[in-house]
């Protein structure tokens, strides 16, 4: 049913618009694409399961996964973007790069390579609406996504650390002459960042009941390229491109088969390029996008 698969690519494109919004706030404030955001999130799905796989209660296991995730975001900045700040460039990107595969293989070598399925704590996880069925944890991700962007959307536009940001996107350096301090700035960049790609993390794991070394690697293309169809740097944009990505991917299985996702995902993304390089919702990055 046509109607079904259009709500089933809603619910993907939630987990795509955390990721892809993740790589958002490096990039649009920092000009930094943090390639350690697939590692966080897949630390964040791979805790979930091991913590509930522990007997760990479910609110707390979920909490420890996301910690996990925004630690791991937090220690990412502290060695790759301010301790290589002064660098060329590719240095922290490089780095970064250097965190993902650290990260893999730390998770390969303590759990192996095998799909690990997840065992949820709850029944039933359905809602059903006549012939609509809708499952919770993905119309969690949904809503979640919506609402930590428009949350974001508050903090840049109408607090203290909200304009510093925004500053800090501007220019860094007549940022600091301004007098703000961009050393502690950074920090909360890479943790907002982080509890963005560890929130997709957890959600994936429990939508989709199965977590893997490599489970963020494909996500995180798939955000990018959500990011780059929505507009570099917007996060509205971001959002734009993650559900636009999710229902293209679940209506090329539907019309199609699997095969064909690749090539409608990337095809689209190719065919926004061309025809508008900037994204659909333009270049006007995070700090002039009209929320």
């Amino acid at each position: 049913m046509l109607e079904q698969q259009l709500v089933n690519g809603l619910m993907l494109g939630g987990i795509y618009v955390l990721v892809a919004v993740a790589f958002t706030l490096t990039i649009g404030i920092l000009n930094f694409l943090n390639f350690s955001i697939p590692g966080v999130f897949m630390l964040s799905g791979i805790f979930t399961w091991v913590l509930l796989k522990a007997g760990v209660y479910w609110p707390l296991a979920i909490l420890g996964a996301i910690f996990v995730g925004a630690a791991a975001s937090l220690l990412v900045e502290r060695c790759t973007y301010s301790w290589m700040r002064s660098s060329d460039h590719y240095v922290p990107l490089v780095s970064s790069m250097g965190f993902l595969i650290l990260f893999e293989n730390l998770v390969l070598v303590q759990w192996g390579s095998d799909l690990q399925r997840v065992v949820l704590p709850f029944s039933d996880l359905n809602l059903r609406f006549a012939s609509l069925v809708i499952s919770i944890p993905q119309l969690l991700s949904l809503v979640l996504a919506i609402c930590l962007v428009v949350g974001l959307r508050i903090l840049l536009q109408r607090t203290q650390m909200g304009r510093a940001l925004r500053a800090v996107a501007e220019n860094a350096t007549t940022a600091e002459i301004l007098g703000v301090v961009v050393s502690r700035l950074v920090p909360t960049v890479f943790i907002i960042g982080g509890l963005f790609a560890a929130l997709g993390g957890m959600l994936f794991a429990l939508n989709y009941q199965q977590v893997h070394p490599f489970m963020g690697e494909e996500v995180a293309l798939k955000g990018i390229s959500a990011m780059v169809i929505g507009g570099m740097g917007n996060v509205w944009g971001s959002v734009l491109g993650g559900l636009l990505i999710g229902v293209i991917e679940v209506l090329s299985i539907h019309f199609f088969n699997a095969d064909f996702v690749d090539f409608s995902v990337y095809g689209l993304l190719l065919v926004i390029l061309f025809l508008k390089p900037t994204g659909l919702l333009g270049a006007s990055g995070i700090v002039r996008e009209k929320f």
